[in-house]
């Protein structure tokens, strides 16, 4: 039985990430992974900051999008 509910806790886990990466919210837990492995010497932004700064990066550009 705990076999078959960890299957499934990693089932739904991956299945919110990829829901996240569909609608356009960014995965906090990803970039934090990648900050500690690639770039140790940088600090990691909390979730407020890394959130704004998706949302700044998303819709920064020029002009409106049609759809």
């Amino acid at each position: 039985m705990g076999a078959a509910r960890d299957a499934l806790a990693r089932f739904w886990l991956q299945a919110v990430r990829t829901a996240r990466l569909i609608i356009g919210v960014p995965d906090y837990d990803t970039y934090v992974a990648h900050m500690r492995l690639n770039h140790p010497e940088r600090p990691v932004m909390s979730y407020p900051e890394f959130f704004d700064e998706r949302m700044r990066a998303r819709y920064r550009g020029g002009g409106g999008r049609c759809c």
